[in-house]
């Protein structure tokens, strides 16, 4: 049931260190499509950027869609995803008796009935002339989580509650989550869901922390307990405080990267996102190290969740820049095959570290530097699983749950050879 006639929305847009933001241009309905075009006046400022290249050059004109797509993939960057949407469905619909799941809004209506603060450094408003954040007070973490769990029970939200829970509403994902300011910092709070079957905030913090300890650019992560349950707050990274306000990152997902819509994202592989990376990414030989450092970290901990949405670049209006990794989040798994979201190499994505090392040229990397990483990773798994897992206050279920579970799973170290075979005796090791 599509309930709404919305036929046009503007664009806003965070130029580099601004901390207002200034229209870029107009998207419309064409069809089933939503087509951009920049206004004259963003044309002809001097510091204007793309909002994204090659998908939106600087030119006049309602510009093409790349194949495949229905809305531009920068935009669609900024739409909220399942959660978000649930949200706004309910403060449209929950309250005249009608199942959300029957309802629908279109993209221009998601768009510009979700929250202002959204990932990246766009937002979506009627007028071209007059910016009106949609945006709350600040609301405690136990009124967000009251708000959330009444979302997840389809029960209409307070008008406070809805404004609070709807400030968060475009952060993507599937899971209850908010957003919240603390002074200079800003943070997305995870919440717990009512059909979680272990404390996948606690996981996602443990995968999160062994990570950096690891060596990897991670975002900051802490827990904090509210009306008896466990958040996850994730630092926000495309965020910076100046005395004159919060100045916003330009970010694009790797989805939009590779050219693809939501249909296609199956074809989305980290060897491709090497390619990219060697032509248009900032300091290209870290970051391929970096890459490849999470592709097997992401193997190595059972985040099984790692498509293309989950993972990002900077935009400066020329170059990319690999974003702090974010949604780390160990799989649960009740067996030990287990495939990633997004591919390795051709058409595999098994879940084995030999595949990865099978592609260690595109890294630039040899074999021997990429065990050594490995080898890495997994002896700081190893000497500091106690003490992340008692700062996560994760109980002993948990912990056996996680570990040989999701965290190095004997299907990852399958099919290992020559020099890579010491990582197989030394995941028995470890296990033991």
């Amino acid at each position: 049931m599509r309930s709404d006639a919305y036929t046009e929305a503007f664009v806003w847009v965070w130029l580099p260190d601004a901390t207002e933001p200034v229209v870029a241009g107009r998207l419309n309905v064409d069809g089933d499509e939503l087509l951009f075009n920049y206004g004259q006046s963003y044309l002809a400022r001097p510091d204007a950027i793309p909002i994204y290249l090659p998908e939106l050059p600087l030119r006049p004109g309602a510009l093409p869609l790349l194949d495949g797509l229905s809305m531009p993939g920068c935009i669609r960057d900024a739409a909220p995803d399942a959660w978000g949407r649930r949200v706004i469905l309910n403060k449209k619909f929950s309250k005249i008796g009608v199942k959300l799941d029957r309802l629908e809004l279109s993209e221009l209506g998601f768009l510009l009935e979700s929250g202002s603060d959204r990932i990246g450094a766009l937002d979506f408003q009627a007028s071209p002339t007059q910016y009106v954040p949609r945006s709350a007070q600040n609301a405690s973490i136990d009124e967000l989580l009251q708000a959330a769990e009444r979302v997840e029970r389809g029960i209409p939200l307070t008008p406070e509650l809805e404004l609070a829970l709807r400030h968060g509403s475009a952060i993507g994902g599937a899971r209850p989550k908010s957003l919240i300011e603390d002074s200079n910092r800003k943070f997305i709070a995870k919440f717990s869901s009512s059909n979680d079957l272990y404390s996948i905030v606690k996981a996602e913090f443990v995968a999160m922390r062994l990570a950096s300890l690891a060596g990897m650019n991670v975002a900051p992560v802490s827990l904090v307990r509210a009306a008896g349950k466990d958040v996850l707050l994730v630092e926000r990274f495309d965020r910076k405080p100046t005395k004159a306000g919060w100045t916003r990152e330009p970010m694009v997902s790797a989805l939009t990267i590779f050219g693809l819509g939501e249909m296609l994202a199956r074809y989305a592989s980290y060897t491709d996102l090497a390619t990219i990376i060697r032509d248009r990414f900032t300091d290209s030989k870290t970051t391929l190290r970096e890459l490849f450092s999470r592709m097997v970290f992401n193997i190595l901990c059972g985040n099984t969740d790692d498509h293309a949405r989950n993972h990002a670049a900077f935009w400066n209006g020329s170059q990319l820049t690999l974003t702090p990794a974010y949604d780390v989040c160990p799989q649960s798994r009740t067996g030990q095959e287990a495939s990633q979201a997004m591919l390795i190499h051709d058409n595999d994505n098994m879940s084995r570290l030999s595949t990865c090392l099978a592609v260690v040229a595109a890294f630039h990397l040899n074999t021997g530097e990429a065990v050594t990483i490995i080898e890495t990773q997994m002896r700081v798994i190893h000497a500091h699983w106690d003490s992340v897992c008692i700062e996560a206050g994760l109980s002993q279920v948990d912990r056996n749950l996680l570990r040989g579970g999701p965290f190095l799973n004997p299907f990852a170290f399958t099919r290992l050879e020559g020099k890579a075979s010491s990582l197989r005796r030394l995941a028995d090791e470890i296990r033991g």
